[in-house]
């Protein structure tokens, strides 16, 4: 069930770069109920806690203006689906996936440079504990920008695929 939630989300974001309402609010109901559902009142706790973890894990991102709301939410209901414990794996490993088509997208578009001066500003910003500034921002179009919601639907699908092999 995450799986395929994570896929109808990540192809959304690929396409449009939006992940609908319909579709995150749904998931995180779907969570809730199903893990109520199948482990009582622990399966209740633990999709509330994973939705809560989400939220407060990226909502200083969406603050800093770093990833959308829809990604958000996206997580919000992972976590919903997942538990705590299954979202903070699949997080892990969504950065990790964010990161290597992060690269792949700089080189492709011939940022590297660019790139790398703004991630010395971002740091610059980090240490004086400022916000790094709007031409650092989803706002900017010019900004090389990966759809978080695709490297969180990649990391999902190999999480369950993982688990189906047996090999996590």
């Amino acid at each position: 069930m995450p799986a395929l939630f994570a896929a109808f989300a990540g192809f959304s974001d690929w396409r449009s770069r939006r992940i609908p309402n319909w579709l995150t609010v749904g998931g995180l109901l779907l969570g809730i109920a199903a893990n109520s559902l199948l482990r009582g009142w622990p399966g209740a706790k633990d999709s509330l806690q994973g939705a809560g973890l989400g939220f407060l894990l990226l909502l200083p991102f969406v603050v800093a203006k770093g990833i959308g709301m829809g990604d958000l939410k996206m997580v919000v209901a992972l976590g919903a689906l997942l538990g705590p414990a299954n979202l903070l794996t699949v997080l892990v490993l969504g950065v990790f996936v964010n990161a290597l088509m992060a690269a792949v997208m700089i080189v492709q578009k011939k940022r590297v440079r660019e790139t790398a001066r703004n991630l010395a500003h971002m740091l610059g910003a980090f240490v004086r504990m400022h916000l790094p500034g709007p031409e650092l921002t989803l706002d900017n179009p010019n900004l090389v920008k990966v759809p978080f919601g695709v490297a969180i639907a990649i990391a999902v699908i190999l999480y369950t695929a993982g688990h189906a092999w047996g090999a996590a």
